[in-house]
């Protein structure tokens, strides 16, 4: 009986070294709560506004990017235009008419080998332009930098920023071709037109048809402050459409158009024709500024244009 005894209670024993699992103390979960709320405030105190502060530098600079991209494909377009082609209605929007190419054309005849050659035949001798009367070709002196093409316009002293969108100085080239090199490195023919009675300078400009729409409107629309997260209500636009002879009254419609830059807070497009004391060149200032979650930037750019024809 009594080895029988011995063998249960042997039995019922716990083996030598285990211990009983248990589980967490409330001490130890109070414990594990403090740390806990300690390790929160300190990523509160310390990581948030760090990287809140790296969003809101990236926000800025893609503000920026996005401004003087923007500011940048203006001025290009500013110094490329069509002499005196700027049109301003407002100090919201302007037009004008990019150029592709030009140079300059022949203005007086190869006296020496139009002496002895058949005029009757266009290619056997070099082709003038004269603007005391009709032309229809003149040869090119200067290398092109894009070669035009049939459709594309031919511009030609252009004093006035209505005569080349009402069609007083432009005329639609028919063909362009490579002459003898005695008279020059293209010839380019249009329809008959006679250019500005007493132009001498030269020079001519070309632009392209691209498809019907030669003009260009710079709008900035609905830049009427900031909304109420903080950003800009407005946006900037590229419009292109065709040449348009009436003065415009105001800023047209954006249908259609490219955007530039959205979140625009204000800008200012200010045309100023004759800055100069020669009277020969103007000047476009062009400022906007953007916001996007309360975060605000201004860019100013400012473009000569030149008046000469």
């Amino acid at each position: 009986m009594r080895a029988n005894l011995v063998r249960v209670r042997s039995r019922n024993a716990s083996p030598p070294g285990h211990r009983r699992a248990r589980g967490f103390t409330l001490a130890e979960l109070v414990i594990v709560i403090v740390i806990t709320g300690i390790i929160a405030a300190a990523i509160v105190i310390f990581l948030v506004p760090a990287i809140n502060a790296y969003v809101d530098s990236r926000r800025r600079a893609d503000l920026v990017s996005q401004a003087d991209t923007a500011l940048r494909r203006m001025a290009r377009d500013i110094r490329m235009a069509v002499p005196n082609s700027i049109r301003s209605p407002s100090d919201q929007c302007f037009e004008l008419v990019p150029t592709a190419t030009g140079g300059r054309y022949r203005m007086a005849p190869n006296t020496v080998v139009d002496a002895t050659a058949d005029c009757s035949v266009p290619a056997n001798c070099s082709a003038t332009l004269d603007t005391s009367q009709p032309s229809s070709a003149f040869d090119v002196l200067s290398p092109l930098s894009a070669m035009p093409a049939a459709g594309d316009w031919v511009v030609i002293g252009n004093q006035d920023a209505n005569d080349v969108y009402a069609g007083a100085t432009r005329a639609a080239i028919s063909s362009v071709s490579t002459p003898d090199s005695a008279f020059g490195l293209y010839r380019i023919a249009f329809n008959a037109k006679q250019f500005p009675v007493g132009y001498d300078g030269g020079r001519f400009s070309v632009v392209a048809n691209n498809g019907g729409s030669q003009a260009v409107f710079y709008i900035c629309d609905n830049a009427s402050g900031v909304d109420a997260n903080g950003n800009g209500t407005g946006t900037l636009y590229r419009l292109s459409r065709p040449f348009t002879p009436a003065y415009p009254a105001s800023c047209p419609a954006t249908t259609g158009a490219a955007v530039l830059a959205t979140h625009v807070r204000s800008c200012s497009l200010v045309y100023s024709p004759s800055t100069g004391s020669t009277q020969q060149r103007g000047f476009v200032w062009m400022q906007v500024d953007l916001a996007q979650r309360n975060e605000t930037i201004s860019l100013s750019y400012g473009a000569h244009v030149d008046n000469v024809p």
